[in-house]
């Protein structure tokens, strides 16, 4: 009866053991299963991410490239008005200093002559006429006024003083379209 009690406490004891011993199997299977599941479930969820931030990334720099096409593309109007600009610029130029050249040229051989319009009411003022006579002229706007003719050194500074002025007005005029182009 000894043996058969022993027997039954050690058949017990080992049917405990090979128990635990599936039971821990079976639980490490489990779990290993589900970190498994878990593992692959946040590699995917990581890759989603990685995906979406490859897209969005993408669609960054998409919108990037848009813009610098477009800046591009204005700055390349933008060149093409100026130098239009710049054309026109030297047009002007180039016609205002004939004009000048021409009557400089006319004053130096004596084809024209400049004049002043003198004020006679100040003139009589003063008592003189300084010899001056009233012109009834065809080609005048003013018909019957004292004009006085000038020096034809003085004649060519006035030239010269409004040469410098259109010139001047000109460049002024270019400057403001300039500025008006670069700000628009």
């Amino acid at each position: 009866m000894t043996l058969d009690w022993r027997l039954a406490c050690l058949a017990l004891l080992l049917g405990f053991a090979l128990g635990s011993r599936g039971t821990w199997l079976w639980q490490a299977n489990a779990y290993g299963g589900q970190l498994a599941t878990q593992a692959a479930d946040y590699g995917r969820q990581l890759a989603e991410k990685d995906r979406a931030y490859g897209r969005e990334r993408e669609a960054a720099a998409d919108a990037a490239l848009e813009q610098l096409v477009a800046e591009r593309n204005r700055r390349s109007d933008l060149e093409s008005r100026l130098q239009e600009q710049g054309q026109t610029y030297w047009k002007e130029m180039k016609n205002a200093k004939s004009t000048q050249d021409r009557l400089r040229d006319q004053l130096a051989t004596a084809d024209l002559r400049l004049s002043v319009l003198l004020d006679a009411s100040s003139l009589a003022a003063q008592g003189c006429d300084g010899g001056l006579r009233e012109t009834t002229g065809t080609g005048g706007v003013v018909h019957g006024a004292v004009h006085a003719k000038l020096d034809g050194a003085h004649a060519r500074r006035i030239i010269s003083i409004t040469d410098y002025g259109d010139r001047g007005l000109i460049a002024l005029q270019a400057c403001q379209a300039y500025v008006r182009e670069v700000i628009r």
